[in-house]
């Protein structure tokens, strides 16, 4: 696409948000949209802040702004008389909760999922089996009351999918392990935007509730060989809806 387009579809996505926070945070939501989806390729070098911000109509300092939040998720970078280019996309900080968002908004490749869901899969059956084993009474409770609200809601709504979250989060922290649970924003975000992503041109194409329950009645009884064993399948179900309605759009 060329240069000139780009800068409109930009700005005509900036003009009613006026000034501030918002209008900073939006901007970096745009050209981040813009970098992931190929857009604007790596390498690519923007104009000098003057330049840039007059295409776009929008001052120097939110633009700088705005790029500051790019480059500290790793999708831009600048250097002195060389400018601001984007970066490699292995610098990109792919699982941060912001970049996971921007990526589905830019339409994620099957590459993407399959590589979401492939790190789904070496982290969560092991994460589950550690929670078989070090689970308290308590947190066995709240992944029941989770599961039942995500039952009685469905994930077709806001209620039902911050119940899932939840469901999957108190799993996470069962595992008493410090570095598994600093994974959880990334793999919160991970289940919710994917979830979003597979109901966005018609309703689920199963319910999820069994497999759930599977893992959580393995969790509940401490059986770890069986939590793994659950969690490995809702993973693997959940991949093939997403990759269904990944070939429907």
């Amino acid at each position: 696409m060329a240069a000139k387009s780009l800068d409109w579809e930009v700005s005509s996505a900036l003009i009613q948000l006026g000034g501030g926070r918002r209008l900073r945070e939006s901007l970096a939501q745009q050209l981040a949209v813009l970098i992931l989806s190929g857009k604007l390729p790596e390498g690519h070098t923007f104009p000098g802040e003057v330049e840039y911000a007059a295409q776009i109509g929008i001052s120097r300092s939110a633009l700088r702004e705005a790029l500051r939040i790019l480059a500290a998720k790793g999708l831009v970078e600048g250097r002195p008389k060389a400018g601001t280019r984007v970066t490699p996309r292995r610098q990109w900080s792919l699982l941060d909760p912001d970049l996971l968002a921007w990526q589905f908004k830019a339409e994620p490749s099957l590459k993407f999922l399959r590589d979401l869901f492939e790190l789904r899969m070496i982290v969560e059956p092991g994460a589950a089996a550690l929670a078989a084993a070090r689970r308290a009474d308590d947190q066995v409770r709240q992944m029941d009351e989770a599961l039942e609200r995500m039952a009685q809601h469905g994930l077709a709504t806001e209620a039902g999918r911050l119940a899932d979250q939840q469901f999957h989060m108190i799993m996470l922290e069962a595992t008493q392990n410090d570095a598994i649970i600093a994974l959880a924003s990334s793999i919160m975000s991970a289940i919710a935007w994917t979830t979003l992503y597979k109901q966005r041109k018609r309703a689920l194409p199963r319910d999820p509730v069994p497999e759930h329950r599977a893992l959580f009645e393995a969790i509940a009884r401490a059986d770890s060989d069986q939590a793994r064993a659950a969690m490995a399948e809702l993973v693997r179900l959940a991949l093939r809806d997403t990759e269904i309605s990944l070939s429907e759009g």
